[in-house]
């Protein structure tokens, strides 16, 4: 009989941790600071909301990633989430590139930035916290005249697709002229050829990149070309003037080019 009452008293304690242990630990847990209860899946779930935010250009002019979110560009950008993202960007692009009647002119033109898009400057970017640390100009001339930026394989072929459809490639970057050569070197090396023109900054383009870009796109049409789409990492590389039929922009949560 004791034995029998030992039992039901087990069970009823069992029956009231399974009941009322949950919601215990559950008010517990909310009455705890804030900074407690900010666990890394919270982090990356506001990173994630935040790369949504600058991806979408809902945030506008921005200078460095939030620290807190260092880790998390880190992962995304050396992760299958990024390759992922650029091949669909590549796939969207292609699918659209083969609804153009090429003419035979040379004319129907495709424009491309460089810098994240066509090369990656990952590497750099990594020494400086994946953007949440400032850089400066010098330091990234530096490295680009290693001419050493590894290829964005989704690009790479995009880009061989749209040769194969006859389109004509023009490469248009904020880089200055003074890295003309390096450039070239780079781009060969990555596995680029056959462009029509490269496009770099000179000694007088000292306007935004959004206002030189359009201004080279509207040279570009007064040539006669006819600018089908554009590729670029930065919305400065697609909007403005004398814009693209369809614009294609890829991924960079690392930094912002107004």
């Amino acid at each position: 009989m004791a034995n029998a009452c030992q039992s039901q008293s087990m069970l009823s304690l069992l029956f009231l941790l399974i009941c009322f242990l949950p919601t215990a630990i559950s008010r517990a847990i909310i009455q705890m600071p804030y900074e407690h209860r900010l666990h890394r899946r919270d982090e990356d779930l506001f990173c994630e909301s935040w790369r949504l935010s600058v991806e979408t250009n809902n945030v506008g002019y921005w200078t460095l990633v939030p620290s807190k979110c260092a880790s998390y560009v880190e992962l995304y950008m050396n992760g299958d989430k990024y390759i992922s993202d650029s091949v669909a960007v590549a796939l969207d692009s292609v699918a659209f590139a083969e609804t153009i009647n090429v003419g035979s002119d040379g004319k129907d033109a495709w424009v491309f930035d460089i810098d994240e898009t066509l090369l990656s400057n990952l590497p750099f970017y990594k020494i400086y916290g994946y953007g949440t640390e400032p850089t400066t100009d010098a330091a990234f001339n530096e490295w680009a005249e290693l001419a050493a930026a590894p290829v964005l394989p989704a690009s790479l072929k995009f880009y061989n697709d749209l040769k194969q459809l006859g389109f004509t490639i023009i490469l248009l970057t904020g880089r200055t002229q003074n890295q003309t050569v390096a450039t070239v070197k780079n781009l060969v090396i990555a596995g680029y050829s056959d462009w029509e023109r490269l496009i770099l900054r000179g000694p007088d383009d000292n306007e935004p990149a959004i206002v030189f870009k359009s201004k080279k796109r509207a040279e570009l049409e007064s040539e006669g070309y006819r600018i089908r789409g554009s590729s670029g990492d930065q919305w400065s590389d697609l909007f403005g003037y004398a814009v693209a039929e369809r614009s294609f922009k890829l991924p960079n949560p690392m930094y912002f080019v107004p």
